[in-house]
């Protein structure tokens, strides 16, 4: 294990009849409240009442910015920096899920400072006394409402770029699973399959080639993903299976997986960035489109990792080291597919003549990120097995 630091300050408020603190814990860094939400989906369950009220009773100044997209665009946290400005916002007030929150940081992050916000994603700036956040979670996936992470589309450039800062955690973040009854099958799946990527990309990445505390944190968190994902697709309203997924997506990218593993990367989001900048696809269904095929080309280089992965997530015990890693990666992509997730870029619609196009973004990013054992070449051969 190496050489590490944790340090995670969100403050969670979990469990039902959460919601309406939101209100009182978010004046606590200031009244004047820049309100940000999706299309319209809190507005249709009640939600957005509730959240309003609450800060009212609070006495809260609310400014609102509605309209967050799925796979959240860089035009759209212009207009919210502009808004925040113009109303002299002191702190901000996300409701929605990863896309949702991961604009707010944005804006938390564009308000106070004169350069292009974009220029946080390109490496070019680094984030200065940003504006405090509070969130209440409607999808459980991400994990942004307990990290310092955010990723934001570029719609001029179509990248796609992902960008984090110990500034950035949100001071308190609101998590009622009641609120995610109401999400549909195929996002349930989704924020699972995000859920799981996250974890998978530490535990493949990692150099360090002794960490058995870490490994069976890991592989605990995707097995319950995927046992509580299940509970909630053959019952929507179990309140304990929502209660369990919403709190294994948490704790996949909270810092905690990593803690003592090294440096490790995020090559399967790299190239899924790819996917739904240019095709605007589902992150979830992106993923699960680019993971298999991932995994078996560096499973061809690492067996031992992939089949340590199989025998414990999915108890496969029979065969070589290499029979193993292979019924591991099957067995996962089975999975994919009994909750109805793609597992080609194929079942996306995604032409298998764009890869070098692709390949060719996924490069920048993987500049930015310092990806330096990936190349066109290979990006390329990655998405070849993902067809």
């Amino acid at each position: 294990m190496q050489n590490f630091v944790f340090h995670n300050p969100t403050k969670i408020l979990f469990g039902k009849n959460t919601v309406p603190l939101i209100g009182a814990e978010t004046v606590l860094f200031g009244k004047r409240v820049l309100l940000v939400y999706g299309t319209g989906s809190i507005k249709k369950r009640g939600l957005y009442d509730q959240i309003v009220q609450s800060l009212h009773a609070a006495a809260a100044i609310i400014t609102e910015h509605g309209g967050v997209q799925p796979n959240p665009l860089l035009s759209h946290v212009h207009k919210g920096i502009k808004l925040a400005r113009e109303n002299n916002c002191d702190v901000v007030c996300a409701v929605g899920g990863g896309s949702v929150i991961d604009e707010a940081k944005a804006i938390c992050a564009g308000t106070p400072v004169q350069h292009d916000v974009w220029k946080f994603f390109t490496g070019k700036k680094s984030v200065k006394n940003p504006l405090p956040l509070t969130t209440v979670l409607t999808l459980a996936a991400s994990g942004s409402e307990m990290n310092s992470g955010m990723v934001i589309t570029n719609d001029a450039t179509s990248q796609k770029f992902g960008f984090g800062n110990k500034q950035l955690f949100p001071k308190t973040s609101i998590l009622d699973p009641t609120i995610t009854f109401s999400v549909p099958a195929d996002y349930t799946a989704y924020g699972a399959i995000d859920a799981i990527s996250h974890v998978l990309e530490c535990y493949f990445t990692t150099t360090d080639p002794y960490t058995p505390v870490q490994d069976r944190l890991m592989e605990g968190i995707v097995m319950n993903a995927i046992e509580s994902c299940n509970r909630v697709l053959a019952n929507p309203d179990d309140y304990h299976a929502r209660a369990d997924l919403m709190w294994t997506a948490s704790l996949a990218l909270n810092g905690l997986t990593s803690s003592g593993l090294g440096k490790v990367g995020f090559p399967m989001h790299m190239i899924e960035h790819s996917l739904s900048a240019f095709y605007n696809v589902p992150h979830g269904a992106g993923l699960s489109a680019v993971i298999p095929g991932w995994m078996r080309f560096n499973a061809k280089l690492q067996p031992d990792r992939f089949a340590q992965f199989a025998t414990r997530v999915f108890d496969k015990r029979t065969g070589s080291i290499e029979e193993k890693a292979t019924q591991g990666i099957e067995a996962l992509g089975n999975w994919f597919r009994e909750v109805k997730s793609p597992t080609s870029i194929t079942a996306l619609n995604i032409p298998g003549t764009d890869i070098p196009k692709i390949a060719a973004n996924a490069m920048t990013l993987a500049k930015v990120w310092r990806m330096r054992d990936y190349s066109e070449e290979k990006i390329e051969a990655i998405l070849d097995g993902c067809l």
